[in-house]
């Protein structure tokens, strides 16, 4: 057996946890997101709490990411992963096992700091174990195992809330994340922390105010609220419409699967030129918005079209 013959089954197996890890915070996203709101005894009635626990996961997640990725180039990528797993793990279980609203908000804000550190050290990871000339083929192989958290997640979380209720799926999820946990430990490498370039808070600034980053951001940021709005509140209106968590579930999915669908083909026209940057990005703000007044439609016409308008939106803006 040659060299590269057989550092290609050894690098298999330090990947492998990478993309658990990828559907574990796709999973976790979407599963939870999309379920809040539904038929069991202990799903989330009001819409200002079901708007704040959304709020609650996502916040922790933009505010912490830039701190859990400065801990990981200073430390390696490793421990951050694992320990964010952990912590999301311990999160999930505080829900599990007390059953308390007011844990509901604990839990829920200790799942977003968990993602937050977990989620871009993976993808670090993914970076870092592969060579730059196989970067394409392994994050799109990260992206197809986060897609499939996406689309899966609304529907088998809803299989799971509608047989034992929230805990059920707060439980599952304790212990997805503490397999993920144990099998990076055993199988992911330690890879040292990269070399920094220092950069001022003028260099930062500058880089922050450019049009360059700013327009194509606040675009992302956009697709990034709708698609939580579409993830949290589409199943509220599913249930207005008499449907269960298992159809509503289902509806959501349709907006994970259509962006998961429509990503790579604009990606792929992005990078041969048959749409510009701006065109991609109006077109899909427009559909987004489009997808977002189909949910003022009744029954669930009106929740699949959402659905489906919303995912083509944000796999539009996206890449």
């Amino acid at each position: 057996m040659t060299a590269n013959a057989a550092a290609r089954p050894a690098l298999a197996r330090q990947m492998w946890p990478l993309y658990a890890a990828a559907f574990t915070t796709a999973f976790g996203a979407h599963g939870i997101a999309a379920n809040l709101g539904g038929f069991s005894a202990d799903a989330v009635t009001s819409l200002m709490v079901l708007g704040g626990l959304l709020a609650l996961y996502d916040g922790a997640e933009v505010l912490l990411k830039p701190v859990f990725g400065t801990l990981a180039d200073r430390i390696g990528a490793r421990p951050v992963l694992i320990g964010g797993l952990v912590a999301f793990a311990a999160a999930s279980a505080v829900y599990a096992l007390t059953d308390s609203p007011g844990w509901l908000w604990a839990a829920r804000l200790g799942q977003g700091v968990g993602a937050s550190a977990f989620s871009p050290s993976a993808s670090a990871l993914v970076a870092r174990l592969n060579p730059a000339a196989k970067h394409g083929r392994a994050f799109g192989s990260y992206g197809f195992y986060k897609s499939i958290g996406y689309t899966l997640g609304p529907l088998l979380g809803g299989v799971l809330v509608w047989a034992g209720g929230l805990r059920l799926l707060f439980t599952v999820m304790a212990v997805l994340a503490a397999t993920v946990a144990t099998w990076a430990a055993l199988a992911v490498p330690h890879v040292a922390p990269l070399p920094r370039t220092r950069q001022t808070l003028a260099d930062l600034a500058r880089q922050l105010t450019a049009p360059a980053f700013l327009h194509p951001t606040a675009a992302l940021a956009g697709a990034t609220a709708a698609l939580s709005v579409g993830v949290g509140f589409l199943p509220v209106s599913g249930r207005a419409a008499g449907l269960g968590t298992v159809a509503t579930g289902a509806a959501v999915s349709v907006l994970a699967l259509y962006a998961a669908i429509v990503q790579p083909k604009a990606g792929r026209a992005l990078d041969t030129g048959r749409i510009t940057a701006r065109t991609g990005i109006t077109i899909g703000l427009l559909t987004t918005a489009a997808g977002l007044a189909c949910a003022m439609l009744p029954g669930l016409a009106g929740v699949l079209t959402a659905a489906a308008l919303i995912g083509v939106g944000t796999g539009l803006i996206t890449p």
